[in-house]
């Protein structure tokens, strides 16, 4: 059986804060996010709308992706949220 990763942003609201993550199981991190379970920096700054993912089947390859996102600038991280999600809806409900 195959496994999935994910690399996701999440925001506090639209152009807010972000976190960028990656997990193997993204429902379960979700609910920490939101429920505030893990102490650090998404509970600190209440960073918990889900506005960007995407699903890898190879493990280096998310963590590079990953990787590379927190490298980017603030500006093009917004413009990939905003071509992939105009709206900044929370995705976590359609998981």
């Amino acid at each position: 059986m195959a496994k999935i990763y994910y690399v996701y942003i999440l925001a506090s609201r639209r152009n807010g804060t972000l976190y960028i993550g990656m997990t193997n199981n993204l429902p379960r991190r979700m609910w920490e996010h939101k429920e505030e379970l893990v102490p650090g920096f998404t509970k600190k700054y209440g960073v918990k709308t889900l506005v960007y993912c995407e699903i890898f089947n190879d493990v280096n390859d998310a963590i590079r992706w990953e990787t590379r996102l927190k490298k980017y600038k603030r500006e093009w991280k917004l413009n990939l949220i905003e071509q992939r999600n105009p709206d900044w809806l929370d995705l976590t409900y359609s998981l």
